[in-house]
Formats: structure tokens, sequence, C-alpha cells
């Protein structure tokens, strides 16, 4: 029996080539795989002793070769094949071993040319991987060090099954599938985000508890990709709690989006990936939290998600455990805790306000970096570029123009909708969102439902509109409840209705000339 042996990835691969010269194989490597083997004291061949060729263009040809391909490739069941082989004296080739550079970690950097990324694509391992996956029921591929004493212990034993082999053709093939989506998108460049053929890799972090529902199995993939580095809730790593499940994951990723979004620092709770309690300003995040917390939707707060742009301090801390609702009078009870980070003192604090609270930080990133949004339709998948943060110019088309506390709470409430479901409407009073109206089917039930959970609150305060008031009653109901100012991006062919009913209540009302829809 024989093998290749050629790996990048190193791990176990001489405790590999030990077990399988322990069970008689020939062994043939290359480059630094074989000096690895080698040093461990297992004898191994260069490749170049199996082919009868020298390497060739610094490397660029070691098994690109009939006696590689040859042996890999004949069907064992085929006299025919069998043949062949002998008449070009060529052996068998029973198992390959081999993984591929990791392109996307080499490529990512801004320095790299592209003639040095060229020279990062590997040709002969995939070729090698591809052929000895195409011919498992009598070839083993193996990618995954994962699998080497699995394999090893088959060998011992009875061989690999045809399930077995099966299986890690599937993972051989996966594994060149992945590698070619890295090299297709570094390729296409940063312009050409929607091509005809659009392939991308993921690979499998974490086995959720379950999906959306218990009886749904559910799992959460980074997504590799060349131009966009894994940031926010992608690189999330958990210190404490109980396991995620998909909801959980889909609510901290609202979360984290809607507070990375402000300059200044932020703290968002959210529910079914709405906010509904937000607080931003030039205060340490533990007041913010409590403002956010009395002055928001406290009852839909309540197992919710909290995420902050400001790494979790003990103040911090010590007012997710100790602030109480203003509704009930006793303790908050959240499902996660999200930052970009965390101070010793802090989260050790904070572990110890439940055994299941998940505490979790991630890499914080750009949140104009350019990149794609993947929706999942039966039978399809939408793909649109991310609706990205630009600068807000708003233009005054009421009589009034509003103050300068009015212009702040304007650009918050703005942004915070754009974070909700639509149709949205959104109220936000010195720096806090004290009304939320979401997901309705028609724009002023959403008003209606924001100015009664804002209560009191919705006088003197700035509303956010996600797409125009196609009729003057969201206005009308903003007004009555007391709200002076009021943002939406103008476009209706009654906007002159809309700045008539503002007039007369003494409001305010800009357009933005952009709309933020999130279905």
């Amino acid at each position: 029996m024989r093998a290749i042996l050629s790996a990048y990835d190193k791990t176990g691969i001489a405790g590999l080539a030990q077990g399988l010269h322990g069970l008689g194989w020939e062994l043939f490597s290359t480059g630094r795989t074989q000096a690895v083997i080698a040093e461990a004291g297992v004898p191994v061949e260069s490749i170049a002793t199996l082919t009868g060729s020298p390497e060739m263009l610094e490397g660029r040809v070691k098994t690109l070769h009939p006696k590689v391909h040859g042996g890999l490739l004949a069907r064992r069941d085929r006299e025919d094949d069998a043949a062949e082989l002998a008449k070009h004296g060529i052996e068998p080739i029973d198992l390959v071993a081999g993984n591929l550079y990791p392109f996307i970690e080499t490529v990512s950097g801004t320095d790299v040319s592209l003639a040095e990324a060229l020279e990062e694509i590997d040709i002969g391992g995939p070729t090698m991987i591809r052929a000895a996956a195409k011919n498992h029921p009598w070839v083993i591929p193996v990618v995954d060090p994962s699998d080497y004493d699995m394999i090893l212990e088959a060998l011992r034993a009875d061989g690999l099954d045809a399930g077995a082999r099966r299986a890690l053709a599937a993972k051989a093939f996966a594994h060149v599938s992945h590698y070619d989506a890295a090299i297709a998108e570094y390729l296409r460049g940063e312009d050409d985000l929607l091509p005809e053929q659009l392939t991308a890799g993921l690979t499998r972090v974490d086995e959720l508890r379950y999906g959306e529902n218990p009886h749904q199995r559910g799992a959460f993939y980074t997504l590799d990709s060349v131009r966009t580095p894994v940031e926010g809730i992608g690189g999330f790593e958990q210190h404490h709690g109980k396991g995620l499940s998909y909801v959980n994951l889909l609510d901290a990723d609202a979360a984290y989006n809607l507070v990375a979004e402000c300059p200044h620092p932020a703290v968002a709770i959210i529910k079914h990936t709405n906010p509904c309690c937000f607080a931003a300003g030039d205060e340490p995040i533990a007041a913010l939290y409590e403002r956010a917390l009395m002055a928001g939707d406290a009852i839909s707060a309540y197992g919710g998600i909290v995420a902050s742009n400001r790494p979790i301090d003990f103040a911090y801390a010590t007012a997710l455990r100790d602030v109480l609702s203003p509704i009930t009078g006793g303790r908050m009870f959240f499902e996660i805790v999200v930052a970009p980070g965390s101070e010793p003192d802090g989260l050790a604090h904070l572990q110890k306000k439940s055994r299941d609270l998940r505490i979790l930080t991630v890499p914080e990133g750009d949140p104009r970096r350019p990149r794609l949004e993947f929706r999942s339709v039966r039978g399809g998948m939408l793909v649109q570029q991310s609706d990205l943060s630009e600068e807000l110019d708003f233009e005054v088309v009421s009589e009034r123009a509003p103050s300068a506390a009015e212009l702040a709470d304007l650009r918050l409430a703005w942004l915070v909708g754009k974070h909700v479901k639509s149709n949205a409407i959104t109220l936000v009073k010195d720096g806090v969102l004290v009304g939320m109206g979401a997901g309705q089917p028609n724009r002023v039930e959403s008003a209606r439902l924001a100015v009664r959970g804002a209560g009191e609150q919705a006088a003197g305060a700035a509303l956010a509109s996600d797409a125009f008031f196609p009729f003057p009653d969201s206005i009308e109901v903003a007004g009555e409840a007391g709200v002076t100012a009021a943002a939406h991006p103008g476009g209706s062919i009654r906007d002159e209705d809309s700045v008539a009913a503002a007039n007369a209540q003494g409001m305010a009302l800009v357009t933005t000339g952009a709309r933020h829809f999130r279905h």
C-alpha cells in the first residue's frame, strides 16, 4: 500500500506517517512535510523518487505527473486500467493526506501584491485531493487532521467502509471548493460584488442548542471572505452562560449592529431583532444603560439582549446586575450581554449575575465597510449590499428649522430606525429611545404604537420614519402627542400635505433623500 502525504497543516502528520509505516505502507512526500516526517524517524521518499522527475519551476510542478495521477485515478476493478498501469510502470496509490495553503489569511493583508497572491494558489494539492476523492472507493482522501486517528484505527481493523470513504470524499471536495471560492473572490476585486456566479466559503464554528424553535437544528458558520474580515457577532467569543440558539445569535447581531454604528458611547436592548431600549451620548455606558431602561420599553427588555459599543467595565456590570425594572421593581433578566471587550473585574462581576447569562465579546469592525447580506428564500438566495452608514444631510422642508437638540435627536432616531423592522417609526428624546413602532403593514399604525409606548415622553421628542409619509396622518398623530420634529426620506406625491400638517403643528420637518426598509 502506498500513500502521499503533503499537507500545509502539519498537525498530526508525523503520527499518521508513523501509523501507516507500522502497517507496512510505503510513504511519499514533498518539501516541509517530508522533512517533518523524516525528523520523526519515519522512512519517507520524495515525490521525485516516485515520478522519476525533479521538481520544476520553483516547486510549481511536483505532483502533476502521470505516475501520481495514474496511480490515484486507476479503478481497481477494471482490468484495462490495471493493464495500462502495468504498461507504463505505474503503481496504485491508496491514500492522499493533504490540505491547502491558508489563502484568505495570506492575501487579506493590504500590502500583498497580485504576484504574491498568485504564488499562494496551490495547483498540485487540489488536483491530488480531487483525484483521490473522485476515486474514493479505492483511494482514501484525507484533508482534516482530526480524521487521522479514525483512519488508522479502521486500517488496523477491517479497513474503511464505503460510508466512511464517501464522507471523507465529501469533506475533501468541500475543502477544495472553499479554497477556490476565496481565490475567485480575490480575483473579482471589490467592485464586482454581485457576479453572475457567486460562491462563498463558510466554516461551522458552533452547533447551536437548536434553531429558531427547539425542534429545528441550527448551526453558526463564519463567512470566510478575502475582502471582509470576520467582525462583530461573526467573531464572537463566549465567556459565560449556557449554549446559544439560532435566535440568540440573530438578536445579538441586531443589537451589536445598532450600537456599532454610533460614534458616541451607546447601549441597546433588543427583543426579537428590534430595539426596545437605546441610549447614546458622552456618558459612561453604565449611565446610558440605566437611561435606556428607564425611558424605554422595559417590559419588552425583559429577556432581551443588551449590547454596548464600549467594553464591559465594573460600573456597567454593576448596573446590569443591580438596576431594577421600572415596571416590576425586580431584577432584570437578560439572555445575552455583548460588547467589544471586557475589563477583568467587570467580566468577573457580571458572571455572578446568573449562571445562564451568556456573555459575548466580539471584534470591532468598520460599519462603512462594503459587505454582502444573504437571505434564503424557498429554492434560492437573495443577496444585497448591506445598508451602509452614510453621512446624512437633512433638508428642512417646514417653516421651522429643528433646534440643535432636536437635530441631534433626529439623527439618532434616524439611525435607530434603520435597525427596526419596517414599517418603522422611532421616537428619541435627549439621546434616548422613548417609543418605537415596528413591522406594521401601514405606517400610521407604527406611529400610533410609537407615541402610545412613549406616553408623556413623546412631548418634545424627535421622530424618524424609515420611508416617506404617504399621507399626513403619521405627522398628525405625532403632533397631537407633542412630537416637535420629524424626519422622513421624502418623495411621496403627497409630501406637501405632510409639510402642511407639520407647519400646522409647529413641527420641524426634514427629509433625508434615503430610505431604510428592513423586512
